[in-house]
């Protein structure tokens, strides 16, 4: 009996020693890998169809400095780098925009592909390449032949989740660059969103309460564009608009970016300053990089998978660029005529329709049904949208679907420009999505213009879905760029946008009904007045500045209550009273407030919508200003203070059980942190919090330093959402432009460049991409292969 104890122990012994070991030995196995797909610093490598070989010097950030015999050269060379830093990241990009995520992921992806296939974005891709100038065209191969080289190179190891997920990655194709483009186009003009959401406010909401949910900007907007005569050349410009052919498939963002010219700035020629915020990952969809090659030199932020230059400066232009916020989308309402046909000004019509087969990894092969009217897809066919009436289904206009848009070519030539001239006319001819591009220029020019199609409507605002049967709302074509706002060499010596609205209500051309407030717009233009001689210092200063004019707004209004009796409030509001609306991330007040305002939107919600409260979560700061200014009863029946006196207690229960009793140990920074996640690995127990990185912040979605918040869900304060690039460009001498990226340049978890600029982001540093590398920590030499 002994013996048997004595067995059973050592077997016992030996199954934990094996339970033990074997996830120490998976997690071996799995660093051999990754240590395996880590790129060398010092490489070389053959790309076919180089004309001479291409020299790379690499900083000690990994920032690729680019010495190329030809421009051709050099579209190559950034293929191949971008291939070897993100190569997974570009191969989600393509899938995800070319409806093909359920190929890699298996069903989780099959929503999104659902969404992608409807649109159609990749035919939409293949249209406008074969319209491209041959330019054009041969630099997106050229850029191909790079990624394709790498991927040649390493199959399956291209990258670690390749391995990890057991996939390798296809040829690039010239199309997939233009992807990405479409991508932007769709998610950067979402009025298609807002309109459903009002729709379903429809059934619950009277007309005017829905339009009080988003407060149209009453402020002149800050015009850049003066009213041209109405008389004549009006006439002139809508006999020019576009028509479209009887069958044409009729089709939360926000940035910064202001310049001053050499009267505002301390080197006597323009500073420009750019900062585009979009949702964060890990790594950050941006990529840094100077580019040299005959006649073109390149520094800023890339987009992996896009060959040219996005935002930053070349030898004599710099540029930068925010969403301008057009409608350029637009729901219709259509009335069938049977199961297979809809209602036109002439009569039924069949639907348009394709079918479309998605390959499921681990599952079924999925097929769709793809149902186009004369506006555009059938969208309530991927689902249902409450307050559709009976006997109607839902389609959507895009201008991003349109073919023939030349964006890729735009951007293209304005890598090339050598003034501002050269580069209004280069990109005059993008389709979408419609930017605020300002550029400026060595001889001291700048300005910002607004190159799209905007869609002209017979009638209607876009703000709701439209009747699609009678052709009242249709689109009769695209406003001329001559009659699209434009604002050169102000004589104010500034050019400013946030976001904010553009042109007045009585601007000629219709550009929309939604802006997103100007709170960022004036507190730059403050900072700007503060200092009458920037510099790129300066002016990268501003770009983290985190006071909230939203919040100074809001403020004397919400605190207009009673003094409350509890200690705790009556000292929590005694804080906010005395507080200058700066979000700064190691003090209690941001916190305070933010938790307020949430729980004065939920209430407000609540007594509005009930149980469908869900319905409406954008409780912005316009709206919560206009309930306390002018729309009171949306409070309820017990008024306004009585709501934001218990919003006040429930938002003070909330912080002190999750943060204790003492107001003065509350941080916003503890809950406002923002975490760069893997897309894919975020979803891994145990390893997935190592492929991402978390950073306390500051600021929140009024300030300039951007860092959104939703106010929602189980992490209502998280950062979410900010400037995942920076760049300031000193025209007077371009070398002295500041660049900066949220995560690192490599993709890969184990490089020393996977996140060594987060700290350098989070605290407002910048970098020089000068001539020579700040410090080399490896040499790629290119050389022509077969």
């Amino acid at each position: 009996m002994p013996k048997l104890v004595r067995l059973a122990r050592r077997l016992l012994l030996a199954l934990l020693a094996l339970a033990v070991a074997l996830p120490v030995l998976a997690l071996a196995a799995g660093w051999v890998v990754l240590r395996v797909t880590l790129p060398p610093q010092r490489a070389e490598a053959e790309i076919p169809g180089l004309s001479a070989p291409v020299e790379v010097t690499l900083d000690r950030h990994g920032i690729p400095y680019v010495r190329a015999g030809s421009e051709a050269d050099a579209w190559a060379a950034i293929g191949w780098l971008h291939a070897r830093d993100r190569m997974f990241q570009m191969e989600l990009m393509r899938r995800s925009a070319s409806g093909r995520l359920s190929e890699l992921i298996g069903a989780p992806g099959l929503r999104l592909d659902r969404y992608v296939r409807l649109l159609g974005l990749e035919q939409a891709a293949r249209e406008d390449f074969a319209g491209l100038p041959e330019e054009t065209r041969a630099a997106l191969a050229a850029y191909a032949r790079g990624v394709n080289a790498w991927i040649a190179r390493k199959g399956r190891w291209s990258a670690p989740e390749f391995v990890i997920i057991g996939h390798t990655p296809e040829p690039w194709r010239e199309t997939d660059s233009l992807l990405w483009g479409k991508m932007m186009a769709v998610f950067l003009s979402g009025n298609a969103r807002t309109e459903l959401a009002r729709l379903r406010l429809a059934t619950m909401l009277p007309r005017e309460r829905i339009d009080e949910l988003w407060p149209r900007d009453r402020s002149e907007g800050n015009p850049v564009a003066s009213l041209p005569d109405l008389g004549a050349h009006l006439s002139r410009l809508l006999a020019a608009l576009p028509a479209f052919g009887e069958d044409a498939p009729v089709p939360p963002s926000a940035s910064n970016v202001w310049a001053v010219t050499g009267e505002r700035s301390a080197t006597s020629l323009p500073l420009l300053a750019n900062d585009p915020h979009l949702a964060f990952a890990q790594p950050i969809q941006w990529h840094l990089a100077r580019v040299e090659a005959p006649g073109l030199t390149l520094a800023g932020a890339f987009a992996p998978g896009v060959p040219f230059l996005v935002l930053g400066r070349n030898h004599a232009i710099a540029w930068g660029m925010t969403t301008t916020h057009s409608d350029t989308q637009d729901v219709f309402i259509e009335r069938l005529d049977g199961p297979d046909r809809y209602v036109t000004p002439d009569g039924p019509r069949p639907f348009t329709v394709r079918e479309e087969r998605v390959r499921v990894r681990f599952g079924k092969e999925v097929t769709l049904r793809v149902r186009a009217t004369r506006h555009g897809p059938v969208l309530s066919d991927l689902d249902p949208t409450p307050g559709t009436p009976e006997g109607h289904v839902l389609a959507v206009a895009m201008t991003a679907l349109f073919p023939g848009d030349q964006a890729a070519a735009a951007l293209h030539r304005l890598n090339r420009a050598s003034s501002f001239a050269e580069a209004e006319t280069a990109v005059a001819s993008i389709g979408a999505p419609q930017q605020n591009i300002v550029i400026a220029d060595r001889a001291g020019r700048m300005g910002m213009i607004l190159p799209a199609r905007v869609p002209v409507r017979r009638a209607g605002d876009g703000a709701f879905p439209a009747p699609g049967w009678d052709g009242s709302h249709d689109w009769l074509g695209f406003a001329p760029y001559e009659a699209l706002p434009r604002f050169v060499d102000p004589p104010s010596g500034r050019i400013v946008n946030a976001n904010n609205r553009v042109v007045p209500d009585d601007f000629p051309v219709f550009l929309g009904r939604d802006w997103w407030g100007d709170w960022r717009f004036r507190r730059i233009l403050e900072r700007l007045e503060a200092e009458p001689a920037q510099t790129a210092e300066t002016m990268a200063a501003i770009q983290m500045d985190e006071v909230s004019l939203a919040a100074r707004a809001l403020l004397p209004l919400m605190t207009t209550i009673d003094p409350p009796s509890d200690p705790r409030a009556a000292s929590a509001l005694a804080r906010l009273r005395a507080w200058d609306g700066t979000m700064a991330a190691d003090r209690p007040e941001p916190l305070i407030y933010s938790a307020w305002v949430r729980q004065i939107g939920r209430r407000i919600a609540a007594g509005a919508l009930g149980p469908d409260q869900e319905a409406f979560r954008e409780s912005s700061a316009e709206f919560l200003l206009f309930v306390l200014r002018d729309g009171r009863h949306w409070c309820g029946e017990g008024g306004c203070h009585r709501l934001l006196s218990s919003a006040l207690t429930a938002a003070l229960a909330e912080l002190t059980e999750a943060h204790g009793a003492e107001i003065e140990r509350w941080r916003w920074g503890a809950v406002h942190m923002v975490r760069f996640q893997h897309p894919l690995m975020r979803f891994v127990p145990v390893i997935g919090p190592w492929f991402g990185t978390v950073l306390e912040t500051g600021g929140d979605s009024h300030t300039v330093m951007r860092a959104g918040i939703r106010l929602s869900g189980s992490a209502p304060y998280e950062n979410i959402h900010g400037a995942g690039y920076r760049g300031v460009y000193d025209l007077a001498d371009l070398d002295r432009s500041r660049f900066i990226i949220a995560t690192g340049q490599s993709g890969h978890p184990l490089s020393p460049h996977y996140r060594d600029l987060t700290p350098l982001w989070g605290s407002g540093a910048t970098l020089r991409l000068t001539a020579t590398p700040d410090g080399e920590t490896g040499r790629i030499l290119l050389r022509p292969g077969r």
